[in-house]
């Protein structure tokens, strides 16, 4: 209000002189704006661009699904546990991981080592431990399920732990692991998820504000078949990994002699490689983590689609997929509200007075005794 009263006075002034001045007298011209007279100080755009994270994301989430049943799977849900674990680790909490699991292998008869998933031979990490929370088990794990989660189409009876609150700042991270092939992913050998369900699933997330960017990770054969449909148009701001290329098969990594069965793919266990020395807040690019891709280790060729990215992958940290990082602003002193209808809270408060409201008496009468209440 100050600013506008000095102009105005200003402009009266200068329009009185310029009345009673001879016409070719040069008069002082007004300000194109407010700013000549109170300059801004000018902004730190490095700094700020530095402080704020370049993705311009808020918030972190992961839905990681194993397709698949059957005790000769294991490694599928050792794959999607062992994601899990380091999605925890790297500070995405569990109120943003939704997490699907087909079967319960730690309860499995033919499970040796009760209540417990391993992905090495030499069982050095309980993955399974006491701190999983399973949000859809068994035959909850269903396309159906899977899709109304994304789209966020679910019933209103389902709770918000199953649920998937994404926005328009949300970076999400979707991992899937099972059997598939061309174009199809199997859900528990009883359905599919196509090609052309999930691309239509993220269109819809992308129509609906869900997402800000997605990285899609899939192990499976024929992997990179299953990103096919997706587009610039329909879904942007996606960046997808796949264990092999259309074709190909992706095999596991290694068997457990005691169990019986293999526990951990070989896609999954190369990335498990690079994503275990990352810590919070480190500055790991996804190009730097999709160099580390070997085929001859993988034994398949890794598929990578980085042309639906917003950013460049140099620009892009591992973390913000796969961590939950924040950043903090400490300011040196705190910030005075003038508003009147804001009042802080009282620093004393009136001591509780005894309430001298009458109290009707009622009498019970019984045959033994009378009790008064």
């Amino acid at each position: 209000m100050l600013k506008h009263a000095v102009i105005l006075l200003l402009g009266l002034c200068l329009s009185l002189a310029h009345a009673d001045a001879p016409a070719n007298t040069s008069l002082v011209q007004l300000p194109a704006s407010l700013d000549e007279f109170w300059p801004l100080p000018a902004a730190d755009e490095a700094a700020i661009d530095g402080f704020f994270s370049k993705s311009g994301h808020t918030n972190n989430w992961a839905v990681l699904v194993c397709t698949s049943r059957f005790w000769f799977n294991y490694r599928h849900i050792a794959n999607t546990l062992s994601i899990y674990r380091t999605v925890k680790r790297l500070g995405i909490p569990d109120s943003n991981i939704i997490l699907m699991l087909s079967d319960d292998m730690a309860c499995n008869p033919r499970n040796r080592f009760v209540a417990t998933v391993y992905n090495h031979m030499n069982r050095f990490l309980d993955l399974y431990g006491s701190n999983v929370e399973v949000d859809y088990r068994g035959y909850d794990v269903t396309v159906e399920n899977f899709i109304r989660l994304l789209t966020d189409r679910v019933d209103p009876n389902v709770p918000r732990s199953k649920r998937l609150l994404t926005d328009d700042r949300s970076n999400i991270l979707v991992y899937m692991t099972g059997h598939g092939g061309e174009e199809f992913l199997k859900f528990q050998d009883s359905e599919e998820i196509g090609s052309y369900d999930l691309c239509d699933a993220f269109a819809q997330m992308w129509e609906k504000k869900r997402y800000h960017e997605i990285f899609f990770m899939i192990d499976t054969c024929q992997a990179a078949s299953m990103y096919k449909q997706f587009s610039k148009e329909k879904t942007p701001n996606i960046i997808a990994a796949a264990s092999s290329m259309t074709g190909q098969n992706s095999y596991s990594h290694h068997t457990d002699s005691e169990l019986g069965v293999a526990v951990i793919d070989r896609f999954t266990f190369y990335n498990l490689e690079t994503l275990e020395r990352l810590k919070r807040g480190d500055q790991a690019s996804m190009k730097q983590l999709f160099s580390t891709y070997d085929s001859y280790l993988i034994a398949s060729n890794p598929g990578i689609r980085d042309d639906l990215a917003a950013r460049t992958l140099e620009n892009t940290l591992v973390t913000d997929f796969f961590g939950g990082v924040q950043n903090v602003e400490l300011t040196p002193s705190g910030y005075t509200l003038d508003n009147p209808t804001i009042r802080s809270p009282p620093t004393t408060y009136p001591t509780k007075q005894p309430i001298h409201n009458p109290v009707t008496r009622h009498t019970f009468a019984s045959a033994e005794q009378t009790h008064t209440v």
